[in-house]
């Protein structure tokens, strides 16, 4: 048996971030929340930070592992193909438009990896996109992923969730996703 090593170092760290901020959340939400969480404050000088480390908080550990076991699954895979500043800067760019279309839109706080991990979720399903055809997995995807999503946003039934944030992140997945397979070279 091998020793442990640090396979997918902004994964990884993402992670140890997210539980500690989580944490911070969780112990101290007086304090965690009004940090970290995105929410309309113009006059904040925080706000500008907040639209970055709203990704990192969580309401609970429940809400925590339950973003960071899909991007555990899929995270390591994606940096390992398209490299590791390649996988930061794509979740700097979700977290940002995620958290801008919120505070523009909506008047409540928006915390959590969501759009991050719909975003892995759409980039996985173009990881084998080949020139002038469009992966089954994609379509698919997109159709159960996103669809159900603008399906619950229209239910009846209020929830704490932010089904926008879950398509906001997914359309940010397929564009980038979409801008990388013609860009990057292949690995």
């Amino acid at each position: 048996m091998g020793k442990l090593h640090y396979n997918a170092p902004v994964i990884l760290t993402y992670t140890v971030l997210a539980f500690a901020a989580t944490l911070l959340v969780t112990a101290q939400p007086g304090l965690g929340v009004p940090l970290l969480a995105v929410y309309r404050s113009p006059v904040d000088p925080l706000f500008v930070l907040r639209l970055f480390t709203h990704v990192f908080a969580h309401i609970n550990f429940e809400h925590f592992a339950g973003n960071f076991m899909l991007l555990l699954l899929m995270g390591p895979m994606l940096e390992e193909k398209y490299g590791s500043r390649t996988i930061g800067v794509m979740i700097v760019i979700t977290a940002v438009v995620t958290g801008f279309i919120n505070v523009l839109l909506f008047e409540s706080a928006l915390m959590g990896a969501s759009g991050v991990v719909f975003a892995f979720i759409i980039i996985s399903s173009l990881v084998n996109l080949r020139q002038g055809s469009i992966p089954i997995t994609f379509v698919l995807v997109v159709v159960l992923y996103i669809g159900r999503e603008v399906h619950s946003a229209f239910a009846v039934t209020q929830t704490n969730i932010s089904h926008l944030t879950h398509i906001l992140g997914g359309m940010c997945g397929a564009v980038m996703g979409l801008y990388i397979a013609h860009t990057q070279p292949k690995r």
